[in-house]
């Protein structure tokens, strides 16, 4: 059985993005399989249509610095463990700051040249990069991101018009009615993101970005970004407390739409969030407390496992 966007009809299922496949691999891969297992615990119909992230040390990288460095044999391990439970790992190649002599960067490439095997998608920003990538790696899908922030609705369905697999919302229009029924016709190729803990209609989120480019490019991770809102400790209680949330009542309203594709945030937040976001839109209210403590049984085995193979 398919339990992403590989070989299914996405008209009959709803199709989860989920953050980290590299800092979140061991959470991300058990709750997947908990889905398969134990299927009438989690929302009828709910898929994981990807797993989004990157590699850490990647300069391709925005939206979030992730700094340090994945060896060879573990970005294919992170690769074939995914593809294997047929999820897309999703690449979030934003960075705006990226230029034409970044392009050969010997890193990147090998990370592309590890996943291209027509199952995995990359998220674009910049036109150079993503000029490059669709030349020298077509068999990926090509994702608009949100790091664009894309707030005009003509801009928006220009961009929708454009060779795109999907094209993800920027979170200021997530309440907008006009707008969300102008897309109406296109809901399949949407994807919205519910839980975004950022301060709305954040006039320096492009500079946020940008700053986190040039970390991410200059391997700095110590000067924080100036932000007015910047907070010490998130939790998933913030992002419910935020104008873009969408509850999970509210959410049957974008399904009725068309809307089939939803994304949860997480690069950059303490695992402990995640997990309360999966448990809040994933998983049966009756059944939260069993699934909970299934994944925190086998992360605990996994980390005993590893343990005891370091001591060996």
């Amino acid at each position: 059985m398919y339990w992403g966007l590989l070989g299914e009809n996405m008209k009959d299922y709803i199709y989860w993005h989920l953050p980290g496949f590299s800092v979140f691999r061991d959470l991300n891969s058990t709750l997947i399989d908990l889905m398969r297992e134990f299927p009438n615990s989690f929302y009828d119909n709910y898929r994981v249509g990807s797993v989004y992230g990157t590699f850490p040390g990647a300069i391709w990288n925005g939206g979030r610095t992730v700094l340090g460095f994945c060896p060879k044999n573990e970005i294919e391990r992170t690769i074939k463990l995914f593809n294997s439970k047929h999820v897309p790992v999703r690449f979030t190649w934003t960075n705006p700051l990226i230029e034409e002599k970044h392009l050969n960067d010997t890193y990147c490439n090998l990370i592309m040249r590890l996943a291209d095997n027509g199952e995995n998608q990359v998220l674009v920003n910049t036109p150079v990069l993503e000029e490059y990538l669709r030349k020298e790696y077509p068999n990926f899908k090509f994702i608009s991101s949100t790091t664009k922030r894309i707030t005009d609705p003509d801009k928006l369905h220009a961009e929708l018009e454009k060779d795109y697999f999907m094209v993800v919302l920027d979170y200021d229009m997530n309440h907008d009615e006009e707008i969300l029924k102008s897309l109406e016709p296109v809901a399949e190729r949407v994807e919205i993101l519910v839980d975004e803990i950022c301060f709305p209609n954040c006039p320096r989120r492009l500079e946020h970005y940008r700053d986190e480019a040039a970390k991410q490019l200059e391997y700095e991770i110590a000067r924080p970004f100036n932000c007015p809102n910047r907070q010490e400790k998130k939790s998933f209680a913030d992002c419910m407390n935020k104008p873009a949330f969408i509850s999970k009542e509210q959410l049957r309203d974008y399904i009725d739409m068309g809307f089939r594709n939803f994304k949860l945030v997480g690069r950059g937040l303490p695992q402990s969030l995640v997990l309360d976001s999966y448990m809040y839109f994933l998983v049966k209210e009756s059944d939260q407390d069993f699934i909970r403590n299934q994944i925190n049984k086998r992360l605990a085995n996994i980390a005993e496992k590893r343990a005891a193979a370091r001591r060996r």
